[in-house]
């Protein structure tokens, strides 16, 4: 098994300064990328649960290649009782029963483009849906 490449091992340190507050799990995957859980991230008052956790693979290519898909809880409901909608799907990661949040970025900037922002990104879009 290869070992986290150094640029995948900044991406999780950035993740766990920028959500503090979070517990940042982390699996290497055999090519030298990770997978990565963040859990007790905060909704916000567009969902019945007050917090979930957020999973998604950093592969080895990274920072070249974008951060995507990102999961987050199965039971995920919104408090007006609409569907979740469009971006979404039913799935599993990890072997939890997860939402597939589909925000794929088209041109990556790798020096823009960090998984921290990709995270917030899609938590910003979640939360405003």
């Amino acid at each position: 098994m290869a070992e986290i490449t150094p640029e995948v091992n900044q991406a999780i340190e950035e993740i766990r300064a920028g959500y503090p507050d979070a517990v940042v799990t982390v699996k290497p995957d055999p090519d030298g990328g990770a997978i990565i859980i963040v859990t007790s991230v905060e909704l916000g008052s567009t969902y019945v649960q007050v917090e979930t956790w957020v999973g998604f693979h950093i592969t080895f290519q990274y920072p070249i290649t974008d951060v995507y898909p990102h999961f987050v809880r199965g039971d995920l409901r919104r408090v007006d009782g609409n569907a979740l909608g469009e971006g979404t799907s039913v799935t599993t990661f990890e072997e939890r029963p997860a939402i597939q949040l589909s925000r794929r970025t088209k041109r990556v900037d790798p020096l823009t483009d960090t998984a921290v922002l990709k995270l917030t990104k899609v938590l910003h879009w979640l939360a405003s849906k």
